[in-house]
């Protein structure tokens, strides 16, 4: 594998420049770069040039922390014709998924550095994000929340300000969706909750027909602390819609302006909720190796 790629990513050569080889390598591997923001990582593959459509035993494979790369989000780069390139995303239990703020950072790093440009744009399920450098980070513009209930989407018509649902210690969260549904709850101390425990049959309750993401805050006077149990992955070190949907849950309570620092386990994002209804999350990219997937990762 190799490490340390020049700058905060790498450049187009990457993907097509001529390796050595151990005697009789495999030829047909698929090179991939893994990258995460604040802890939340990814393994990123080009299908550009060669379009690749994995299934949902692929993906597991390749998540997997002890047998594969290991990541808590696939993706995958391919051609579009609205956008520098359009950004596919499985989570590690294989299922596709419409959003990914921090891959969106990370996606936005390796653009910006191949085309020598401060700013790009990426095509996803849910429509186009433009992103551009914000100096050492990345600032995304995510788009304008869904606050309708069939928005979410839920499976009952309920005011999304007090979504009624309560488990243990938590309770009355806020129903948001950034790409994807969120259920945001406030309590006084988001490291006392077990989200192990709760977060599994919180994402998979009935009232959310297409599971949803679980975050729990705490507001620490101008910034939130955050914890989130991410949609068939489980807890992660960071989710940037997860601390977009935070912020805006957080502004609709009357906690907090239309901007904040959102403190999760991997560091810190800043995001702000613009007059014209977009949120923008800023923060950092980073790339922590690339290499080959063996052939059988994909069989």
């Amino acid at each position: 594998m190799t490490a340390g790629l020049r700058g905060h990513g790498y450049t187009q050569n990457y993907w097509t420049r001529a390796v050595a080889r151990p005697y009789k390598a495999d030829m047909t591997a698929r090179r991939f770069i893994k990258m995460h923001g604040l802890g939340n990582d990814f393994v990123v593959l080009d299908a550009r040039a060669a379009p690749l459509r994995l299934s949902a035993d692929q993906v597991r494979a390749i998540a997997d922390r002890r047998a594969g790369v290991g990541c808590d989000q696939l993706i995958t780069l391919e051609r579009s014709e609205r956008a520098d390139v359009f950004m596919r995303i499985h989570n590690a239990d294989g299922g596709e998924v419409e959003a990914c703020g921090n891959g969106a950072r990370c996606v936005a790093r390796l653009l910006m550095e191949e085309r020598a440009t401060d700013h790009v744009s990426i095509e996803t399920e849910v429509g186009l994000l433009r992103a551009e450098s914000a100096g050492e980070q990345v600032a995304v513009d995510m788009g304008a929340p869904r606050l309708d209930w069939t928005e979410i989407p839920l499976a009952e018509a309920r005011d999304t300000l007090h979504l009624g649902l309560e488990r243990g210690p938590l309770a009355d969260p806020v129903g948001v969706n950034m790409g994807n549904p969120h259920a945001v709850f406030f309590t006084d101390d988001a490291e006392a909750i077990d989200l192990a425990e709760l977060g599994p049959a919180l994402e998979t309750d009935p009232l959310f027909p297409e599971r949803a993401n679980i975050e729990v805050a705490q507001m620490l006077g101008d910034s939130i602390r955050l914890r989130v149990w991410e949609r068939g992955v489980g807890i992660t070190r960071a989710c940037g819609t997860g601390a977009c949907a935070t912020l805006v849950a957080a502004h609709r309570r009357g906690l907090c302006g239309r901007r904040a620092e959102l403190r999760l386990d991997g560091g810190v994002l800043a995001v702000e909720w613009r007059d014209d209804d977009h949120v923008v999350m800023t923060g950092p990219a980073t790339t922590s190796f690339s290499g080959e997937l063996a052939p059988e990762l994909l069989s």
